[in-house]
């Protein structure tokens, strides 16, 4: 683990640590060979208020499933938009601790870059485990662009006044896109073609499909 801090934190307090974290992001290429891609996904049990952190580790570029781990517990954290790290982070970091080893990236279900402070889950676990690490979200968080066109692998920019946070992608045909971003230690560019390496016939990367059948829960993503 490269950096930790306290997660019994309040919402106000939370986007203090964000501010200081998002020193830390490295927006550039800074890995060695990328061998094994890692899905990370968490369902939310809304009854008994856990998190179900799931991880799917994928072996580049066959896409091989290789190894998973699963984490549960309680989930302290509210639910507040832009503030999702500090409520699922922690159930990740549990889940990590049960691979054989570390994956060389991780694909993470919501954004990096493309966040009101510049530290989206992506990045903030990227920076916690010094693993490098992009965001593909479903939904956008923040952000305008231009329509995408409709062939598979186009994208466009994603803006936020005059400065590119992200990219909009088409992984499918005529199916909506998805938000990609670069979390720590992978530049933009890196990102869509990472992300693209994990496409087969359907709209999310096979990593996160892995992890989410594996997180169980439903849920609806907002930062």
């Amino acid at each position: 683990m490269n950096l930790e801090h306290n997660w019994n934190v309040s919402p106000a307090q939370a986007i203090t640590i964000q501010e200081e974290l998002r020193q830390q992001t490295v927006l550039t290429d800074d890995f060695d060979q990328i061998q094994t891609v890692a899905g990370v996904d968490v369902g939310f049990d809304k009854t008994a208020k856990t998190g179900r952190a799931a991880i799917a580790v994928l072996h580049l570029p066959e896409l091989e499933l290789m190894e998973t781990a699963v984490a549960e517990m309680v989930l302290h954290f509210p639910y507040v938009p832009g503030l999702l790290s500090f409520r699922e982070i922690p159930v990740i970091l549990k889940a990590l601790e049960k691979l054989s080893e570390p994956p060389d990236l991780l694909l993470c279900d919501g954004q990096g870059y493309a966040h009101p402070r510049r530290l989206g889950i992506a990045s903030h676990l990227g920076i916690l485990t010094d693993i490098p690490a992009i965001g593909v979200a479903k939904t956008r968080l923040i952000g305008t662009h231009a329509t995408v066109p409709k062939r598979k692998g186009s994208w466009t920019r994603l803006m936020d006044t005059n400065e590119v946070i992200g990219a909009v992608l088409r992984t499918r045909e005529n199916v909506k896109p998805l938000y990609i971003s670069a979390g720590h230690r992978v530049s933009l560019a890196t990102s869509l073609s990472y992300v693209m390496q994990c496409i087969t016939r359907y709209k999310l990367p096979e990593t996160t499909r892995q992890a989410h059948a594996l997180s169980l829960f439903s849920k609806k993503r907002h930062g």
